[in-house]
């Protein structure tokens, strides 16, 4: 896997992924930037909920669970001083389905934190991870 980050200008970078995917990385005003774009811790959160997502989404789908859709909301807390890495991360999943089973969203959510997901096992040494999860019946 690699990725190629390129400097624009100011606090400006292109990062662009093997894939030729491209994101845009920008610092708020205060730092030299135009907030034209993801901070890079920014993206290194949204990052670990899009990986856990996907494992998810993907466990209910083997599981034949009527997911209809999945939302993750991460939040962070960082060091107040720098190096300001994060300190504890919270992912909480929103899943929507027709009938989903209880128990079998919350396998699907501690198998991607306990064995699948890279982000956050990767992360979960230097980092207090916890999560949680609810389910919308979307028959309602």
């Amino acid at each position: 896997m690699k990725a190629t980050i390129r400097w624009v200008d100011d606090a400006m970078f292109v990062g662009e992924a093997g894939s030729g995917h491209a994101v845009v990385i920008d610092g708020p005003p205060e730092a030299g930037g135009r907030n034209a774009g993801i901070r890079p811790m920014e993206l290194v959160l949204t990052g670990v909920g899009a990986c856990t997502a996907f494992d998810v989404v993907s466990i209910l789908r083997k599981s034949r669970q009527a997911i209809d859709d999945c939302r993750v909301e991460v939040e962070a807390e960082r060091a107040e001083e720098p190096p300001r890495v994060f300190t504890r991360i919270h992912i909480h999943f929103v899943v929507s389905g027709r009938g989903l089973k209880p128990a079998a969203v919350e396998r699907a959510v501690n198998l991607s934190a306990e064995k699948y997901c890279s982000a956050t096992l990767m992360l979960r040494e230097a980092v207090a991870i916890t999560h949680d999860f609810e389910i919308v019946d979307s028959t309602a």
